[in-house]
């Protein structure tokens, strides 16, 4: 009996040792930097660089190095770590998807995985699209664009197929410049938080920028960015809501994403207007 209770108190505190909360952590890390702390907090936030990992791996081709991919968002999530202000007022999580995905695509641009073909035949989609666009004052169908690149349907659709690659990465790509850290359309759709107040200005106009050309999608398109980049779901989950084919959806959003690449494009070159914003009282 007495060997009883003399073994199980010592079972108990070692099975009643809890890991650190991510606020305990983080608290530790703030009052002095300990690479032990600073590893449980890389540990504790690891999904974010799997899942930025996964989503963007499914658009690529199979010679890019995943692993690579991987590596580079982990390097993302370090500096992450090491940059963020908490006294900002922004999540961490948000802040470092930024980052993370970020570093995954200056890893793929380092790269230069994509052929040159994959260019071509994106910029070749959108110009067709543009000069549709401006003789029929709306984003022209599946059907129209193939008629207009003097292409089939099936034709059209392998066309935007190949050039898929190019609209998923152009996605975090919209705002290029090298100084920005934000912007991106990834960012701007899933309602970032922002981390200072000309960040949050520049943001604010592309959002609204965004989805004035969002509201002429056809209904399809905008179902399937707000499933993807809202609620988060897999291109494979995506097809099983809509009863479509994998294949479809890809398609769909590749089609949706350079629709805006277009617009965005042509008002910053000054070709379209920018929208008039309504201001309600």
């Amino acid at each position: 009996m007495s060997q009883t209770l003399g073994t199980t108190p010592d079972r108990k505190v070692m099975a009643a040792t809890p890991s650190p909360s991510a606020q305990e952590l983080w608290k530790r890390y703030h009052q002095q930097v300990d690479p032990n702390v600073e590893n449980a907090l890389v540990d504790k936030y690891l999904p974010l660089v799997s899942s930025a990992a996964a989503r963007l791996a499914m658009t690529l081709p199979e010679h890019v190095d995943r692993d690579d991919l991987y590596s580079a968002g982990l390097v993302g999530l370090l500096q992450a770590l090491r940059n963020f202000d908490p006294s900002a007022g922004s999540s961490f999580e948000g802040y470092a998807r930024t980052r993370v995905r970020g570093a995954m695509l200056d890893e793929l641009r380092r790269m230069d995985w994509m052929p040159r073909t994959v260019h071509e035949k994106a910029r070749k989609i959108q110009n067709a699209m543009w000069q549709l666009e401006q003789e029929l004052g709306e984003t022209p169908t599946e059907e129209q664009m193939a008629k207009a690149m003097n292409l089939s349907l099936p034709e059209y659709l392998q066309m935007v197929n190949d050039a898929r690659p190019a609209a998923f990465v152009c996605l975090d790509a919209m705002n290029p410049s090298e100084e920005s850290d934000g912007g991106s359309l990834y960012d701007v759709i899933n309602n970032p938080t922002a981390e200072d107040p000309i960040e949050e200005t520049s943001k604010l106009e592309l959002k609204r920028v965004i989805f004035e050309k969002l509201k002429s999608l056809p209904p399809v398109q905008r179902k399937v960015l707000a499933l993807y980049y809202m609620e988060d779901l897999h291109l494979r989950e995506i097809a099983e809501v809509l009863s479509l084919t994998e294949s479809r959806i890809c398609q769909i959003h590749a089609q949706a994403i350079l629709a805006i690449r277009t617009y965005v494009q042509r008002l910053e070159a000054g070709h379209i207007r920018r929208p008039v914003t309504a201001h309600h009282t």
